[in-house]
């Protein structure tokens, strides 16, 4: 099948109240044809369908959700936003927090409803939302000396504390974003294809990366420590993340540049007739 042309012709049921009419247009106008294309550079496509919930902040849903939760995909076919919250990482416009909940469903129609992980699943739509660089290795110089596992992520998603959320989001995204340039970059798109076929995860990944999920982590966060030799020892776990926080923000506005010049060569590389 044609991913762009099966992407391209996704339908958007938006709804929310008059006065998000302006988000709700955002959403509908989103680049369907970019959002095909980095879907499909990871070996995923979006479902024909997504129904789109734009909550206001004065809504009792909004209320009862942490004020970091700016998006929520559910199934294969249904997004919730909170547009008053899109400032918060590792969104930076109502469009990428679109496109990182599209991932989500693309994820869970490739796995056929099967458990991902969630490491894997921010990982994965952080990685295609964003369209990282391996440039972006300051954010991370901290995070590398504490060599954590994947179970140390998970657990720093489990969290209710937004610092720790922020960084499991960079970690997971980090880790992905490492495989996928060693290991192929559709490698998201065949790991869950497997999951799908009745394999568990941690076999599907074995299969399809040739590692286990700690060694591409370990892998990952060697990249990262050859910026640690500079920084000096710190006395506390709380100002490790603090800093680590510090350097993340200092490295987002890198990476809005980054994004611009990649998204104009990703445009040009779009040109080019997409594979059966």
């Amino acid at each position: 099948m044609n991913l762009l042309a099966a992407v391209v012709a996704l339908t958007l049921v938006v709804q929310g109240p008059p006065s998000l009419d302006a988000a709700a247009a955002r959403v509908r106008a989103i680049d369907q044809a970019d959002l095909a294309s980095s879907l499909a550079r990871a070996g995923l496509q979006a479902p024909a369908s997504v129904t789109v919930t734009l909550v206001p902040e004065d809504a009792p849903f909004a209320r009862e959700s942490p004020r970091w939760i700016v998006g929520r995909a559910f199934g294969d076919a249904n997004i919730v936003i909170f547009p008053g919250r899109v400032a918060a990482y590792p969104y930076d416009s109502l469009e990428s927090v679109m496109r990182h909940e599209i991932v989500h469903l693309a994820l869970f129609d490739r796995a056929a409803g099967r458990r991902l992980p969630r490491w894997f699943h921010e990982g994965v739509a952080t990685s295609v939302e964003a369209g990282w660089g391996m440039g972006d290795e300051l954010r991370l110089a901290l995070a590398a000396m504490t060599g954590p596992t994947i179970h140390d992520v998970n657990e720093l998603f489990r969290s209710d504390a937004q610092p720790d959320t922020m960084l499991a989001y960079l970690l997971a995204a980090a880790l992905v974003n490492d495989l996928r340039e060693r290991r192929g970059l559709e490698i998201p798109g065949r790991i869950a294809s497997r999951v799908a076929e009745g394999l568990p995860f941690t076999q599907a990944f074995e299969r399809e990366a040739g590692e286990t999920p700690d060694a591409a982590a370990a892998h990952a966060w060697r990249t990262y420590r050859r910026w640690t030799t500079w920084l000096p020892t710190l006395a506390s776990t709380s100002a490790t993340w603090t800093l680590i926080l510090i350097l993340a923000f200092v490295a987002f506005a890198v990476r809005l540049r980054q994004r611009i010049a990649r998204r104009r060569q990703w445009s040009e590389e779009d040109q080019w007739p997409v594979d059966e």
